[in-house]
């Protein structure tokens, strides 16, 4: 099979322009393809197709794709590059055609932007279905002609990074558990010589004094898993690193405070931002990316059970603090606060957490972006910049002293693990709670709660774990590793 794009025009009169592929192969087939398309009514509107049979005999399928407007850039209003998001979604709707007609290899047009091409052809044609019999026919995607094959191949790999998280996100909490996450991303990462995983047991997370995240594992039969993972890509390996911190919560049943039984599977996904974080260091290790990097994932299942956390039990962090449990669903923050303090250890460039922390950030959002608390504008500047790029967006969310009050005000410990207005300003509140394990001058928390999942929101994915925002974590780690060389 073979995708090509054609542009629309930019007048409502006049015919639609194809892409220098589309061109060459309308000559390849003596004019035949635009004469096809020019009987075939009014040009294509973005994201619409047309299939043709029998215009060549290496193609015998061809799906003629609308890319929308031929000179779209970044739209400020949008904050995102819209020519790369048209290109991936037009490149994701023509690969699933050709998917549907069940042909093994695909060549894509690289549209003018081959990176994007490629990541709309391997994010558009994945699913997740391990576990099935009947599964959909596999296809491959590859560049058709030879001019952008570095771009394609970086595009086919920052695809792969979010595949991998939306499959550790997708898959049932029985067999992602806390060990055999670790075990999984330490398999990812077994080819290369800089990278050392440590997969650290309960004993060790005993000794390292981590109270906050002990109380909530202590609930489940799962013992919990602290993953570190050290990726040394810098020229010098004593050079500061960028520490991620992913919560791991593999399984969030809310504990004693329980979640309602509708949608409660999706908490399956109550991992992603240890999936996103540890699958953007596979990402970085595989581009051979200049910058150190350390991964730290707490990872665990919120259970309830005779021994878990109860409403009102106080437990003691890492660095002291003591925290009182009002409500053991608000358990991610209980573990970042004791990864975050151990990720001071390292002499950070920078920290950046990741979350499915809050349903208020789902509610202050929804998918369209993720939300961003950090005390640093230089950082925000980055990751706001490869969001940009990455079409995969983040939003600047308040750190206002406003919201710490509310969770330092606390009547029987240093802390209150939810605000004491209970629902109000919830994703902010959580932040602030963070806020106080983190002396670091450049810190971001990301809340990917509302990005969990995609509907239909984003035409490149399927329904389904959505491995938001891996390929803006890539993105980031990328500029920043250029500005280190520079």
């Amino acid at each position: 099979g073979l995708v090509l794009g054609i542009y629309s025009s930019e007048k409502d009169e006049g015919a639609a322009q194809l892409t220098s592929a589309g061109d060459a192969f309308d000559r390849l087939v003596s004019g035949k393809l635009r004469e096809l398309l020019s009987v075939c009514g009014p040009p294509l509107k973005k994201g619409k197709t047309h299939i043709f049979h029998g215009l060549h005999q290496d193609f015998p399928s061809v799906v003629v794709v609308g890319l929308g407007k031929k000179n779209a850039g970044v739209n400020e209003q949008e904050n995102w590059n819209e020519g790369k998001e048209n290109i991936r979604a037009a490149v994701a709707v023509g690969c699933r055609q050709i998917q549907d007609l069940e042909i093994p290899c695909v060549e894509v047009d690289p549209c003018g932007d081959a990176q994007a091409a490629a990541e709309g052809a391997v994010l558009g044609l994945y699913e997740y279905n391990e576990l099935k019999q009947k599964k959909k026919p596999v296809v491959t995607p590859q560049l058709h002609g030879s001019a952008e094959s570095e771009a394609w191949q970086k595009g086919v790999i920052y695809a792969e990074g979010q595949n991998l998280a939306r499959y550790l996100m997708e898959a049932p909490a029985n067999y992602i558990t806390p060990i055999k996450f670790a075990e999984h991303i330490e398999q990812k990462l077994r080819s290369f010589s800089n990278v050392k995983v440590h997969i650290r047991p309960e004993s060790w997370i005993a000794t390292q004094q981590m109270g906050a995240f002990l109380s909530v594992a202590k609930g489940s039969a799962e013992p919990p898993i602290f993953l570190e993972i050290h990726y040394l890509g810098g020229a010098n390996t004593n050079d500061s690193p960028l520490v991620f911190v992913g919560k791991g919560v593999t399984f969030d049943s809310g504990g004693i405070s329980l979640k309602p039984s509708s949608g409660m599977d999706a908490m399956r996904a109550d991992m992603g931002g240890a999936a996103t974080v540890c699958s953007a260091i596979v990402t970085a290790a595989a581009l051979n990316l200049p910058l150190n990097i350390i991964g730290l994932a707490p990872l665990c299942e919120n259970m309830p059970s005779g021994k878990a956390n109860k409403p009102g039990d106080v437990v003691r962090a890492r660095n002291g603090k003591t925290i009182q449990v009002d409500n053991t669903d608000a358990e991610g923050r209980l573990l970042l606060a004791d990864a975050l303090c151990y990720a001071h250890n390292f002499n950070a460039r920078a920290i950046v957490n990741a979350a499915t922390l809050t349903g208020a950030m789902d509610v202050a959002l929804g998918s369209a972006a993720t939300g961003v608390f950090t005390n640093s504008s230089w950082l925000w500047t980055h990751l706001y910049e490869a969001s940009v790029l990455t079409g995969d967006r983040v939003w600047r969310m308040p750190l206002f002293e406003h919201y710490t009050k509310q969770v330092t005000e606390c009547p029987l410990a240093d802390l209150s693990n939810i605000g004491k207005y209970s629902r109000a300003g919830g994703a902010c509140t959580a932040a602030a709670f963070l806020k106080e394990f983190v002396t670091a001058s450049h810190w971001a928390h990301l809340d990917i709660a509302g990005v969990m999942s995609n509907k239909d929101e984003v035409p490149y994915l399927r329904k389904g774990m959505a491995g938001r925002p891996t390929r803006t974590l890539v993105e980031f780690v990328a500029r920043l590793s250029q500005d280190s060389h520079n």
